[in-house]
């Protein structure tokens, strides 16, 4: 991607979180540290069995009680199958390849306006399950973000937050990001950043 491919960066940072395995309070108190107003839930399926204290009701009940509000987007959920003719083949993880794919569809140029409409006056933070942003679709959702002119951070923990990286396979051509197969391509697992 080269620089003059990427619009001036615009308005409020956009937040990112995973929520693992922490305990409610832990979580609530990382967001009001944050300074965060509108949690945007990117799961596909807004309930853990084993986390069940992120469970969308639960969720949106302790979020309302601290004044924060809750909107799940279903349309930017992961687990989407990757097409047999896909361009984003430098993804070797399926989960990866099959989101990339759902990024060249206008339901989700759709959705990204819409978290773009909410981040010009409000804090929000896309959450999904898993921590560590680089294993979780979340972090194609911020690269869509970053070649928009949005800057977006990675909450890690309380107090630890980090600026999302754009992929460096990425590829951005006319304002469309994808992921072509290239030489050094990712290996199956995704991989941190550097």
């Amino acid at each position: 991607m080269n620089k003059e491919d990427t619009p001036p960066s615009s308005g409020l940072p956009v937040k990112t979180i995973g929520h693992g395995t922490r305990a409610l309070e832990e979580f609530l108190s990382i967001l009001k540290s944050e300074g965060v107003q509108r949690v945007v839930d990117v799961r596909s399926i807004p309930r853990s069995r084993h986390n069940p204290q992120f469970n969308s009701d639960t969720l949106r009940s302790a979020l309302g009680s601290e004044g924060i509000l809750y909107t799940p987007m279903l349309s930017l959920g992961g687990l989407r199958p990757p097409l047999k003719n896909s361009q984003n083949g430098a993804w070797k993880n399926r989960s990866f390849r099959g989101f990339a794919d759902y990024m060249q569809t206008e339901a989700f140029q759709d959705a990204v306006k819409e978290l773009e409409d909410m981040s010009r006056n409000q804090t929000i933070v896309l959450l999904c399950a898993e921590t560590l942003p680089w294993r979780c679709h979340r972090s194609l959702i911020a690269d869509a973000l970053t070649v928009r002119g949005h800057r977006v951070e990675e909450i890690l923990r309380k107090d630890h937050r980090q600026p999302h990286r754009l992929t460096p396979w990425a590829h951005v051509e006319g304002g469309r990001l994808s992921y072509p197969s290239v030489s050094g391509s990712p290996p199956e697992d995704t991989t941190p950043p550097a």
